[in-house]
């Protein structure tokens, strides 16, 4: 422990006890980082209740900026719905491969009650992603754009799973 002596006005001295440091950040397991940026939204707590949906948005999330790749499931090049699975594999849950029979697995749920990790499709069930709270969507979208963070209202809206 350190010990401060300050000085008052009055020339006499008070002692105070130095607070410990503070602990060091405890980091997240590296799963593959090739391009998070600070532009992700952290999402709100009221978003995220699921800790399953969140280990498999983390694991999205670190996945922004990979190549899109027809037909790919990672870790390193993904499609839309191998970007979802992988996600959740990550997360110890197993997914259908397909954006089709992703969205019809779990349970349905209203846009209004979108949570991060949620699947959520578009394109009439031909295409997915992970919500990622407040209005986003992380998706791999086409061979221009690879795995990115886009506007949920940017895509035609299918419907949303909780897995």
């Amino acid at each position: 422990m350190t010990i401060l002596v300050v000085a008052t006005a009055a020339t006499s001295s008070l002692l105070l006890a130095a607070a410990p440091a503070p602990a060091r950040p405890i980091g997240l397991p590296d799963i593959g980082n090739p391009g998070i940026t600070d532009e992700v939204p952290i999402p709100d707590s009221a978003d995220m209740q699921n800790p399953i949906a969140e280990r498999a948005f983390d694991a999205a999330r670190s996945k922004l900026g990979a190549p899109y790749g027809s037909g790919a499931a990672g870790p390193d090049v993904f499609d839309c719905s191998g970007l979802v699975q992988w996600a959740y594999r990550r997360a110890g849950r197993e997914l259908p491969r397909t954006s089709g029979e992703q969205l019809a697995s779990g349970t349905p749920v209203a846009q209004s009650e979108l949570r991060v990790g949620d699947l959520v499709s578009f394109y009439g069930g031909g295409h997915s992603g992970l919500y990622a709270g407040n209005g986003t969507v992380i998706h791999a979208g086409t061979e221009s754009t690879g795995v990115e963070l886009a506007p949920l209202s940017s895509m035609p809206y299918a419907g949303a799973r909780r897995l």
